[in-house]
Parts: structure tokens; sequence; C-alpha cells
């Protein structure tokens, strides 16, 4: 049962980074130099600070949802158990 819920699990974070860098190369399409605001972050240095926090809270998104995929799991064994 374990493994059946480590490789669902698996399959669940697969298919989120798959469809979230599918979507990110999407909409990537637009020319870079077009974007005045991100020219003045690059040149700032404060690009890293917007892609840091983007990506804590990625971190703290998919840190929530597997707790939550944990905890119905459990209970819905304890609900099949009795």
């Amino acid at each position: 049962m374990k493994n059946l819920l480590l490789s669902n699990s698996f399959k669940k974070l697969v298919s989120f980074l798959l469809l979230t860098f599918a979507y990110t190369n999407l909409s990537a399409q637009q020319s870079v130099s077009d974007v005045e605001m991100a020219d003045a972050m690059r040149a700032n240095g404060m690009i890293y600070v917007v892609v840091a926090v983007a990506a804590i809270a990625m971190i703290g998104l998919l840190a929530y949802v597997f707790a939550t995929d944990r905890k119905i799991a459990r209970i819905e064994k304890e609900l099949k158990d009795k």
C-alpha cells in the first residue's frame, strides 16, 4: 500500500512539474527585450529576489498539497479499516 501511495504521489508530482514547465515555455514566447521592467530588475540584481520568492511560494504550495494528500489518505485508510 505504501508503494502505491508513493507511486501516486510521484506521478502527481511529475505531472505537476511537466505541466508547469510546459506553461512556462508557452508563456515565455514574448520577446524578453520588450519587457523594460525585467531589464531594470536584471540590471539591479533584483530578479534573483523575485525568483527566490516564487520558488519559496511553489515549495510551500507543494508541501501543503502533499501534507493534505497524506492526511486524506490516512483518513480514508481509517474509514476503510472500520
